[in-house]
């Protein structure tokens, strides 16, 4: 493609690396990525995923905006207290970059909705908080062969792994099996989270999804970040697909999405 004058200076940063340049720019603009929760960590993921210019942003979320949000949720604003976060998010990002498109998704992802929204767009990030809205996003990512890129965040810490099952990578289920019982772990409302540490993770994201788009790096397949912002200190734990796995496992019990869980998403 050509690209016009502004678009060389606005990514020139981009274009100057080698495993980038125009070609990779090109691919960005493209792109098509699902960001599921413009919360915590969908704020900063989708800032800098305009930014860098990725082409298509979609964005699910049912929720408006709290003012218990601002202390991590950067993507939104005072005034736009009680508005849709979709909406604000959009007004952010379109801000920042008028070359991106926004496409907001003002509803809860569900079994009967997921693989139709899930499968216009090359990758899925998910920034949600609720386990059965994890579940639900990772068996739609298989069934609809798409890339998921995961992260989570609860007090002080924060995990990120990539999924591909697809091309032989674990799935979220090969690493956490089912959900836990209700009430077992508390959500970031019932436990709190340092406002910084969804930007770390968030921006963490972002940087693995630029990479799955651009097909460059190290993927985080088959392995699992887990970040200590009290310690500041990274660890990665391997993952491998288990064979045993109700979904991708060699005999999978899970052949309809939503089978064995109620999700909800609310990405806060």
């Amino acid at each position: 493609m050509d690209f016009r004058d502004d678009q060389i200076h606005r990514y020139a940063r981009h274009i100057l690396l080698p495993e980038v340049g125009g070609t990779g720019q090109e691919k960005l603009l493209k792109a098509r990525v699902l960001i599921i929760g413009a919360g915590g960590l969908g704020s900063p993921l989708a800032l800098y995923l305009a930014a860098a210019g990725v082409g298509t942003i979609g964005i699910v979320d049912d929720d408006t905006v709290d003012l218990s949000n601002l202390q991590r949720q950067i993507a939104h604003t005072t005034d736009r207290i009680g508005h849709p976060k979709v909406d604000s998010a959009l007004v952010s990002l379109t801000a920042l970059n008028p070359d991106v498109q926004v496409i907001p998704y003002r509803q809860r992802l569900t079994a009967a909705n997921a693989l139709e929204i899930i499968g216009q767009y090359d990758v899925v990030a998910d920034g949600t908080d609720s386990f059965g809205s994890r579940f639900l996003i990772n068996d739609a990512c298989y069934f609809a062969r798409k890339t998921l890129v995961s992260a989570a965040i609860l007090r002080f810490d924060g995990q990120l792994a990539t999924y591909k099952p697809h091309a032989g990578g674990p799935c979220y289920r090969c690493i956490f099996h089912g959900p836990p019982p209700d009430g077992q772990i508390p959500t970031c409302a019932q436990a709190g989270v340092l406002g910084a540490v969804a930007g770390t993770m968030g921006t963490l994201q972002a940087t693995e999804v630029v990479k799955e788009l651009l097909g460059i790096g190290t993927s985080m397949v088959g392995r699992l970040m887990i970040y200590d912002a009290l310690e500041a200190s990274f660890r990665t734990i391997k993952a491998r697909r288990d064979p045993g796995c109700p979904l991708c496992g060699d005999h999978p019990t899970i052949t309809t999405l939503g089978e064995d869980i109620q999700p909800e998403v609310c990405g806060r």
